[in-house]
């Protein structure tokens, strides 16, 4: 396995945009996914322009951090299954436009709605890891925790904290693109599916 080229790529392309939006309001309003605004086709460059601008650093760094150290595992993996990074490219931009679509479906009578954030991108890139080591383990708030419990508690707590819509945090685009990139990782390499099942059968403390 070699190279994490992609992964650089879209995470400083992503910063680039980004800190230009912090300091340009007309830019982020041209960018942000604003349903009320995206009445006509030539507006749904939203779906996906929205994925590159976030609400400040922290937002900013928290994705990209995620991105740049889960997704060069991913991209990596692509290579390891003789799958071109530019089908890994395409699962992450897609997760951004599969996560907007929910939101924008939902509140596309709301003018007062808008979202931002790579985040369903990054949900995308991080469930097509589980799916490829569903055991392997991630560190959530610095304890070790396997890819598959926490796969199942993210997309559990993003349905329960959607449904209260008590926040401003867009927890649709969190559990759609991470259901958009388990399914298209299944999709463009189904052969291993039946490893991720015999892994969750088989696994034993």
């Amino acid at each position: 396995m070699s190279g994490i080229a992609f992964t650089l790529a879209l995470v400083l392309i992503t910063v680039l945009i980004s800190i230009a939006a912090f300091n340009d309001e007309r830019l982020t309003n041209k960018l942000i996914l604003w349903p009320a605004k995206m009445g006509h086709p030539s507006e749904y460059y939203r779906f996906l322009s929205s994925g590159f601008i976030h609400a400040d650093w922290m937002h900013l760094g928290f994705n990209m951090f995620t991105l740049f150290f889960i997704g060069q595992v991913v991209e990596q993996y692509f290579v390891l299954y003789n799958l071109t990074p530019w089908l890994y490219v395409l699962m992450y931009l897609a997760g951004i436009i599969a996560a907007s679509a929910p939101s924008y479906y939902k509140q596309r009578q709301n003018p007062y709605y808008r979202s931002l954030g790579a985040s369903g991108g990054v949900a995308a890139v991080l469930f097509s890891l589980v799916y490829f080591a569903p055991w392997e383990e991630i560190y959530v708030m610095f304890i070790r925790v396997p890819n598959i419990i926490f796969a199942v508690l993210y997309l559990v707590y993003s349905a329960y904290a959607s449904k209260r819509g008590d926040s401003n945090i867009n927890h649709d685009a969190h559990f759609w693109g991470a259901v958009f990139g388990f399914l298209f990782t299944l999709m463009v390499e189904p052969s291993h599916g039946l490893s991720f099942i015999h892994a969750i059968r088989n696994f034993h403390l």
